[in-house]
């Protein structure tokens, strides 16, 4: 085995300082830290002393910062031995032991329990380190050390520290939350790095695990968002002595950084602000439904972008069907072909791109082998499921194997991985059989030439009807809302043609570097056109459930469309069985991927926010009453909201749109579109959708970017509401700043925070008829005037659309996958 590198600085060991009465003299048996005393590290980076929670009497010792105004603790002592009195003292007596005595009586109420040490210490010392780590030994020597807060974590994992096991010792050091604000003792939640089969760090609830990371590749934990940053580094270290995660401070002077296990189960990174005296939230593990452990079972993939979130991969059904119709998945898929009983009878192996690795428990693995020789040792063991790279920090190499069910498998956008799946020969892509290639060989040349002039000729004339048919639909379509007579309409389709060499080599054949995401439509893509121009290329999936009409639609609604709030359609491509669109390339990509991101929405400050708002209540507007046609979005949600290098929005996605000629606003409809959590209720469960339906969802956004919380998925500790629920509960208490979900720079800025927050309230009400039209939002936006109280909103008591009965939908209603987007709504 190989031991990843990590640098393991120690401060300068300097001995702890008495800060009363005590001054610079060294602990040693005789030595007493009285409650009310305070001892700290030379460069005063931590303090060891007494202290009590928040509304709590009891006294505990702890270490905490010593730079910082705010008592911020992270480390306790005797955490499951609370103090009811001032009269405990704190020693360190021979042979190196850390005790707490009560003065009344000489009883030891807590001790470190370091007896069965080898090493029998005389005249001890403690010292606290600038680490913020306690140690007892003779010496700063590491070596001479007895005893070190650092093997004993709470909840507080600091820069330095070990998460993992010391082998030798048989010693774990892993983190524990407290049981709640007023008690550090231990919680329900423990973090740790298990080494079972491959090391992965591992969140459990007591003894049942809740997350885990995935499995080390030698940049970070398979599928995770912990990528690289000016902040700190990490790694993980493996060898026959140990196994843990660590994490170093790029600059300990001058950054304060901490990774903390709240008492509700999230695990949490933390950095000091000097700026505003307070501690900014900087990461988080666990950031969506798709974290929650095994939540779609054996071979379940799960997918936070589609509706429902579980899935089973490729070449699997489900075990239980009707379970899975019910949205119970823990009972997971099963091969749809089984495999052979000879494993060596030609089964072979499927690929999966961008996935979080599966569970490690039950692997094995070695840094020597290649990945065709990984591939070789799956294919001759009948017990092997899978196999995978074990490192991919300088290419793929090493060799990572699975012998058991597959095991909390996320479809992840970045830091995803390769896997390789055991499959049934008969369900590999097979090649031509002997017989076949034999025919083929036979075919006289003459009838082959003839087979390819005729495919030319086929693909040739496809091409060209496609492309009349999409102008002439387009055209007549148009023509019918504007102006029959007016000719010149056809004119206004005529988007430039790209041709699919031109398309498949500005996106490098479609390479995966190249994807930018994928929706119901299908995969996005980025090019680079000859003259430099940056472009993004939509590609219509083979598999999507959307189709030609949703293609013409969405070239029909944006070719006429001009707005600054409106994403550019630059073009179009027809050949053979593909169908592209060409857009304007947005070099911020689309704000869901910002907004809903801890790590990312920091960038948003409150004028980019309303910014945000203002820009897409203004394209909603132009597109209700300032267009030449009447357009209804149906899809509004952040995945659809463009940003452009100046964070300016521009709203995408036209697909499921529909326009409207005169006075028409709305309509009735059996094919239910959009996506959870923004469907308005009138739309979702009767069909019944207008101008307003927009409105809804326009309103669900404001909130999502005031909070920078989904509504769809939200989970408060204190209620079972959606975000709209608890949007209207705050409101309704008078607390609605509770809601904002970002610190405001300036304290004018409240006001316009809070005001957002009640037009989006106005916006999402549960009757059509009293939210307001778009262009009444952009005047409410733009100026002071007193504002109308709003009512209750649509869909506030849960967490998804589900409506009263599956019958009032069409039987014929199909289903899009543009990420959350739905057609057919049933129950959950």
């Amino acid at each position: 085995m190989k031991t990843i590198p990590i640098r393991y600085p120690f401060s300068l060991l300097l001995l702890i300082t008495l800060s009363t009465t005590l001054a610079m003299d060294t602990l040693n048996s005789t030595t007493i830290l009285r409650d009310g005393d305070t001892l700290v590290s030379s460069g005063r980076y931590f303090v060891l002393g007494f202290f009590s929670p928040v509304n709590s009497k009891n006294r505990f010792v702890g270490i905490w910062y010593g730079k910082i105004t705010e008592q911020t603790v992270v480390w306790v002592a005797n955490r499951e031995s609370p103090l009811t009195n001032t009269s405990i003292v704190l020693k360190v007596i021979d042979p190196g032991i850390l005790v707490l005595v009560n003065e009344a009586n000489d009883v030891v109420v807590w001790s470190t329990n370091n007896t069965s040490s080898p090493t029998v210490l005389r005249n001890p010392i403690a010292q606290l380190l600038d680490s913020g780590n306690l140690v007892i030994g003779k010496n700063a020597n590491p070596s001479s050390f007895v005893w070190q807060s650092f093997d004993y974590p709470t909840d507080t994992l600091l820069p330095g520290m070990k998460l993992g096991w010391n082998l030798t010792a048989r010693r774990e050091f892993y983190l524990s939350s407290w049981k709640n604000d007023d008690d550090p003792s231990r919680g329900d939640f423990t973090y740790h790095c298990d080494p079972s089969g491959y090391p992965q760090n591992v969140l459990r609830k007591r003894e049942v695990e809740q997350y885990r990371t995935g499995p080390w590749n030698g940049l970070t934990f398979s599928g995770t968002n912990l990528i690289k940053n000016p902040i700190y580094t990490f790694g993980l270290v493996v060898n026959e002595r140990e196994v843990y995660y660590h994490y170093e401070l790029l600059n300990s002077s001058v950054t304060i950084s901490r990774l903390v296990l709240s008492q509700s189960g999230v695990l949490q990174r933390w950095t000091w602000v000097n700026r505003t005296q307070g501690w900014q939230f900087y990461h988080v593990a666990q950031t969506d439904e798709c974290d929650s452990y095994k939540l779609c079972g054996d071979y379940g993939r799960c997918n936070i972008v589609n509706s429902p979130v579980c899935g089973c991969l490729n070449k699997f059904v489900p075990r239980d069907e009707d379970g899975w119709n019910r949205a119970d998945w823990s009972s997971g898929c099963e091969r749809r072909t089984p495999l052979s009983l000879n494993c060596r009878n030609g089964d072979g192996f499927l690929k999966y791109s961008s996935i979080k690795l599966p569970d490690t428990k039950r692997s094995w693995f070695d840094e020597s082998m290649s990945l065709e020789e990984c591939k070789d040792f799956c294919s001759t063991n009948c017990s092997c499921m899978a196999y995978s790279s074990l490192d991919i920090s300088r290419g793929p190499r090493g060799c990572l194997l699975w012998f058991d069910e597959l095991k909390d498998i996320k479809e992840v956008s970045a830091q995803g991985q390769d896997l390789y799946v055991k499959m049934a020969s008969s369900e590999l892509d097979s090649k031509r059989s002997k017989q076949e290639i034999l025919m083929v060989t036979l075919l006289p040349v003459g009838v082959m030439v003839l087979i390819g002039l005729t495919l030319v000729l086929y693909y040739y004339r496809r091409k060209k009807m496609a492309r009349r048919r999409l102008r002439i639909i387009g055209g007549t379509r148009l023509n019918n809302v504007n102006n029959p007579n007016d000719q010149s309409q056809n004119k206004d389709l005529e988007l430039p043609l790209f041709d699919l060499h031109t398309l498949t080599k500005a996106t490098h054949n479609f390479s995966i570097d190249m994807k930018l995401g994928e929706g119901g439509f299908g995969p996005v893509y980025k090019g680079l056109l000859e003259g430099g121009q940056e472009i993004a290329v939509k590609r219509l999936s083979r598999t999507s459930l959307q189709g030609v009409d949703e293609f013409e639609n969405e070239v029909i609604c944006i070719a006429k469309l001009q707005h600054r709030n409106l994403v550019k359609l630059i073009g179009y491509c027809i050949e053979g069985q593909e169908n592209m669109l060409v857009y304007e390339y947005m070099t911020n990509k689309s704000l869901d991927l910002i907004l809903f991101d801890p790590s990312k929405s920091e960038i948003l400050d409150w004028q980019k926010r309303i910014n945000v708002i203002n820009g897409i209540a203004r394209g909603l507007m132009y597109l209700h009453q300032d267009s030449r046609l009447r357009i209804i979005h149906r899809d509004l949600k952040a995945s659809n909201i463009l940003l452009d290098s100046e964070m300016n929005p521009k709203i995408s996605d036209f697909g499921l749109a529909r326009s409207f000629g005169g006075n028409e606003t709305g309509a009735n409809t059996s094919r239910v579109v959009g996506t959870y959590g923004y469907m308005s209720p009138e739309y979702a469960v009767d069909g019944l959708f207008s101008v307003k339906s927009d409105v809804f969802s326009f309103g669900v956004l404001v909130l999502e970017i005031v909070s920078g919380k989904r509504n769809r998925g939200f989970v408060h500790l204190d209620h079972n509401l959606n975000l709209l629920g608890h949007a209207w509960m705050l409101y309704k208490e008078g607390r609605s700043s509770e809601l904002i979900g970002f610190n405001l720079e300036k304290s004018c800025y409240l006001s316009e925070a809070l005001r957002s927050i009640h037009i989006g309230l106005l916006c999402v009400q549960q009757c059509s008829e009293d939210r307001p039209n778009m262009s009444s939002v952009v005047m409410m936006l733009g100026n002071d005037n007193v504002l109308p109280q709003p009512k209750q909103p649509g869909f506030f008591t849960g967490r998804d659309i589900t409506p009263n009965a599956e019958s009032s939908i069409s039987s014929n209603a199909t289903a899009s996958t543009n990420e959350m987007s739905v057609t057919l709504l049933v129950p959950r």
